[in-house]
């Protein structure tokens, strides 16, 4: 073998390696080039089931509500709503009560905007809000002090919660560095816009 041929062989597999490793840097994002750079995704798609298990990993929770409501939320169930640019969280409920004569099973839906945090690198949940409360029985009398208790519980344990973390070498290339812009929620997942900073 000439040493041309060398030559032009050790090129070749530079190149390939060049380009195997700008695809492997690509690879975790789903998304179109950007502008600035035409290799880098200019947006990052996380899907629902990511979501739901960042989600599900603040549950159980419990808590005694101003010694009216010993309220229990398990089993979150996330749903996407591209409607409103939300992101919407069933979860049982069980709830306690002196003034109820025996423990009420019902549900709660929630739900949240989304927004970047730059401290934590990360998309949280922003000012959850309870949309419905669904009880039955005895508890019905009871179920605006409920939706409250659930209001107070979404607001103190879940607003600011991460459910989407950036790797540093997700926002970095080439000495550039990146960060999330418009965050939209899709029916199948959540697109974030990456722009430079």
């Amino acid at each position: 073998m000439t040493d041309v041929v060398r030559s032009h062989r050790r090129k070749f597999v530079r190149t390939v390696v060049t380009l195997g490793a700008a695809a492997a840097f690509a690879a975790p994002f789903s998304a179109c080039a950007s502008r600035t750079f035409p290799f880098i995704p200019d947006h990052y798609t996380f899907s629902q089931r990511q979501v739901q298990a960042a989600v599900a990993r603040k549950f159980p929770y419990h808590r005694d509500v101003s010694q009216l409501f010993d309220l229990a939320l398990t089993n979150p169930v996330v749903g996407l709503a591209p409607e409103a640019n939300r992101v919407m969280i069933t979860v049982d409920a069980h709830v306690a009560s002196p003034f109820l004569q025996d423990p009420v099973d019902g549900a709660l839906t929630l739900s949240s905007r989304l927004e970047y945090d730059g401290a934590q690198h990360a998309v949280v949940l922003r000012s959850p809000s309870v949309d419905h409360v669904d009880v039955a029985g005895e508890a019905r009398a009871y179920r605006q002090q409920i939706e409250a208790a659930g209001a107070l519980a979404a607001a103190q344990w879940l607003d600011g919660y991460p459910i989407y973390t950036f790797k540093p070498e997700e926002l970095q290339f080439a000495g550039a560095t990146f960060e999330p812009g418009t965050i939209t929620i899709l029916t199948n997942g959540i697109r974030v816009q990456i722009v430079e900073k």
